[in-house]
């Protein structure tokens, strides 16, 4: 039987540290802040900005919310991030994503200053993960990492494979492994040939975004798989990128939906705001 990758677990045991390490940051008159800015009316955004502010209030970080209308101007969008930039008492700015299509995410990333970028997702942190500097991380890779550390799965000298070469997970996911020696390869929609080469694949990562879009004929015997997909179907039911019951009993290790990279994303972000204020 596979063993799995406890995410939850994991999560609520960083969370009860950094608690700890709240307490000790307040008593020298620091007091970790978020600011979080949601455009629009997503919702799950909604979702997702409730469990962070679900998370700061547990571990005791200080929470502000910005909700605007999806009809805001560009201009408007980085005036307020300029004003949380030079607001002493914010640690960390979060730009929840997706935002408006007349609105350049990519421009509002840069325009947090990378020393407040909690999520990593400034060009300046993305340089210095690339060149295996300290910096803040994409909290879903950083979460992967961690999960992966915690059950002592050594990636050096692993054929590690990603499906899906997003901004947010697939890019930053194979530069974590790279940095730790592991071997990279990385698919997407226009890969030929996919199941050939997941199936090459020590440790196996899906974030694509399609319910059970992983099958067993994709997956070598005695694999690593770990599932970044999150999928509402129609009866409501949350899964996953892969076929768990499927795939499960020929891994060495996998995650599930829900249970596993979520709680750990946001598991890193409060980390990283914790990193934030003591710096």
């Amino acid at each position: 039987m596979p063993k799995i990758l406890d995410g939850k677990e994991l999560a609520q045991k960083i969370r009860s540290n950094l608690k700890i390490k709240v307490d000790e940051l307040k008593l020298e008159g620091i007091h970790p802040k978020l600011a979080v800015i949601m455009v629009g009316e997503d919702p799950s955004s909604k979702i997702y900005v409730r469990n962070k502010s679900k998370a700061c209030e547990e571990i005791g970080i200080e929470y502000e919310e910005f909700l605007l209308k999806d009809t805001i101007q560009m201009e408007e969008l980085l005036k307020l991030i300029d004003t949380l930039n030079k607001r002493q008492d914010v640690h960390g700015i979060l730009l929840q994503s997706p935002i408006p299509n007349n609105l350049d995410i990519n421009l509002a990333f840069k325009s947090i200053v990378p020393e407040k970028d909690v999520d990593g997702f400034n060009p300046v942190n993305v340089g210095r993960l690339c060149l295996n500097q300290d910096g803040f991380v994409s909290c879903t890779p950083f979460g992967v990492m961690k999960l992966l550390e915690e059950y002592n799965i050594d990636v050096e000298g692993k054929n590690a494979v990603i499906i899906g070469r997003s901004n947010i997970v697939g890019k930053p996911m194979a530069q974590c492994l790279l940095n730790k020696n592991a071997t990279i390869t990385i698919c997407h929609s226009k890969t030929k040939e996919l199941d050939k080469i997941t199936k090459t694949a020590d440790i196996l990562i899906s974030a694509v975004g399609r319910p059970k879009f992983v099958k067993k004929n994709m997956v070598k015997e005695g694999a690593v798989v770990i599932d970044v997909g999150t999928n509402r179907l129609e009866d409501g039911k949350l899964v996953g990128d892969v076929d768990f019951d499927e795939v499960a009993p020929i891994t060495s290790y996998i995650t599930k939906v829900p249970g596993g990279v979520g709680p750990m994303t946001i598991a890193m972000l409060m980390t990283n705001i914790v990193k934030a204020a003591g710096m």
